[in-house]
């Protein structure tokens, strides 16, 4: 049994780190000369431009940066959670409020994945140029962790609905 719980602290520890990774690197939209995140556009390394208020064709983008640290706050709340559950709760009990919070997370980074998905598609069969090297990317290693952190945060939820306290 303790070798269970250490896999399951290490793989919502592994979880959380994605989600962190995700939220915060450069890397959501990637070409040859620059580099694109839900928080800034750099060109050539040196030139970053922060996504704010003039950016009103990225007003997606809110919605993106919300969910993700939203996201990232319900996996570090479920992970503390389940400390206080498993110190707490009778033998036998599930860790029903755990999952609950764990499966909210994992919602809110699909959705935020999502949204990313859909924007960029839209930008891309439109044709519309909001700055010049849009087009001519590609998904970058942030956005694959997102859906990957959306995968283990899905998985660890199942993982606490099932899970019973034992010996």
């Amino acid at each position: 049994m303790l070798v269970l719980l250490i896999f399951i602290i290490f793989f919502h520890i592994v979880s959380a780190a994605l989600l962190f990774i995700a939220t915060i690197d450069n890397a959501w939209w990637v070409g040859e000369e620059f580099f694109a995140d839900v928080w800034r556009i750099c060109i050539n390394n040196t030139n970053c431009t922060e996504i704010g208020d003039s950016f009103e064709e990225f007003s997606t983008l809110r919605a993106v940066q919300a969910t993700m640290i939203l996201s990232t706050i319900l996996c570090c709340i479920s992970f503390l959670v389940f400390l206080l559950q498993l110190f707490r709760l009778k033998q036998g009990e599930r860790f029903v409020l755990t999952s609950i919070i764990q499966l909210m997370s994992c919602l809110c980074v699909m959705i935020a994945a999502s949204i990313y998905t859909d924007r960029r598609q839209d930008v891309h069969n439109s044709n519309l140029n909001y700055y010049s090297p849009t087009l001519d990317g590609s998904y970058g290693y942030a956005y694959i962790l997102a859906w990957v952190a959306f995968a283990f945060t899905f998985l660890s939820g199942l993982m606490y609905l099932i899970l019973r306290k034992r010996k």
